[in-house]
């Protein structure tokens, strides 16, 4: 199956963050990773009064179920250290969001597919349109198209070194 996750960091040397995600990703068995986007620093979204974001966007492809992937980046979240504190939208040190899983629609307790937020968000559009703007986010549209409707000053592409 062809997933897409969004991963976001803004403690703790969040470029770094990112960067040790990914290769945790990389190990789990059923994760192969197909395209990775840039990094893109980001202003936080919600709760405005903490750090901007380094945020990234990376496509897979899983022989895992939708619920055992979400454990296995949930147990990747807790490994690095990420603690829940029921704080919504606050810091964190590193966030992997499972945003589409194939074309699934799917609506639990622990889990809905696709983000139901993502639509909106363009820290998620802005990396998601890089690797692919085609991709059809179900009940909502085009990736690309739904960007074009986004607010996207303030993000911004970094480099290896994390800067602007």
């Amino acid at each position: 199956m062809n997933a897409w996750l969004g991963l976001g960091s803004n403690m703790q040397q969040p470029v770094a963050q990112l960067r040790r995600a990914l290769g945790k990703l990389d190990s789990v068995e059923g994760i192969e990773i197909l395209k990775v986007s840039s990094l893109y620093r980001t202003p936080p979204w919600g709760d405005q009064l903490q750090d901007d974001f380094i945020n990234a966007v990376v496509q897979i492809e899983t022989s895992l179920e939708a619920i055992p992937l979400l454990r296995a980046l949930q147990s990747i979240e807790s490994a690095m250290g990420r603690q829940r504190d029921g704080r919504r939208w606050g810091p964190r040190l590193i966030d992997i969001d499972l945003l589409l899983f194939g074309d699934q629609q799917y609506q639990s307790e622990q889990l809905e597919l696709p983000h139901p937020r993502m639509h909106e968000r363009a820290f998620v559009l802005v990396p998601l349109c890089e690797i692919d703007a085609t991709v059809k986010i179900p009940g909502r549209g085009v990736a690309g198209e739904l960007l074009r409707q986004l607010e996207c000053s303030g993000i911004f592409r970094v480099n290896d070194q994390g800067q602007n």
